[in-house]
């Protein structure tokens, strides 16, 4: 019972940090880990200011005042693009959030109206040119973050679930996705298996999907489970569900950081 993907008030998140540590007292949890997102130079909307001090200063109150009864770890989620000091905490996600064309960045996970537009007006409505872009930042998301693991593998299909906007078959869209997690899986680190968009009713399947989960597990990559919570009550949400899905395509390891 741990959850090292958690988002409070001090980003994108709903609820004080202690509101989470209560919650996950509650659900008798051995560790919880804050990761509130790097600051991001061009997108202010939902990331932390820049520095972040109150956040990482609150987080250290209650891993006194939690002491004995549960570990808490300061981390941070940290986007390709982030600009942040990640040696200040002790745990770096490592994610990607946009795609970008001629020095700009646009969203992948805003809204499915917004995902669309940029696939047309960006993209010449080629949604598989906008797969290739997003994941040939995810190919670089280790090197660029020196995360601890990789989160959301595959963020872009959000909006996707009934296969609406891209064919998840697709040579080109497969292709995209497997040239990412050959880079990746040289680097060892461990990949997510993230509920947040389950949790706050986008899909049904956490990220990333099952034919890639069982490719990356055929290659000897290491999973952990993320709730991506944004509220207190879906710290480790649907864990036991999912865990028993994907424990039978690979090992779920429990992550705890070493930093």
């Amino acid at each position: 019972m741990t959850d090292f993907h958690v988002h409070t008030n001090f980003c994108d998140g709903n609820g004080a940090p202690e509101e989470y540590v209560r919650s996950a007292l509650a659900k008798g949890m051995e560790r919880i880990g804050f990761s509130g997102h790097g600051y991001i130079p061009f997108d202010e909307t939902y990331c932390m200011p820049k520095h972040a001090e109150a956040y990482r200063a609150e987080i250290a109150r209650l891993k006194e005042a939690y002491k004995g009864q549960i570990d808490i770890y300061c981390g941070v989620e940290m986007d390709s693009f982030s600009d942040e000091d990640t040696s200040l905490y002790d745990y770096v996600i490592g994610s990607v959030h946009y795609v970008t064309v001629d020095g700009k960045h646009y969203t992948v996970d805003h809204t499915e109206e917004i995902q669309k537009n940029i696939i047309r007006e960006v993209f010449g409505g080629d949604a598989y040119a906008f797969a290739e872009n997003y994941f040939q930042n995810v190919g670089e998301v280790v090197e660029r973050t020196n995360c601890d693991f990789i989160g959301h593998f595959d963020l872009l299909t959000k909006f996707n679930e009934t296969g609406n906007i891209f064919d998840e078959t697709h040579p080109r869209y497969i292709a995209a996705w497997q040239s990412a997690a050959e880079k990746l899986l040289k680097t060892g680190k461990p990949f997510e298996i993230n509920m947040g968009a389950i949790s706050r009713g986008y899909r049904k399947t956490p990220y990333p999907a099952i034919p890639i989960t069982t490719w990356l597990a055929e290659r000897g990559a290491k999973f952990v489970l993320s709730s991506d919570a944004h509220s207190p009550e879906n710290i480790c949400y649907a864990f036991d569900k999912w865990r028993e899905v994907y424990e039978k395509i690979a090992p779920i390891e429990s992550f705890c950081p070493k930093r």
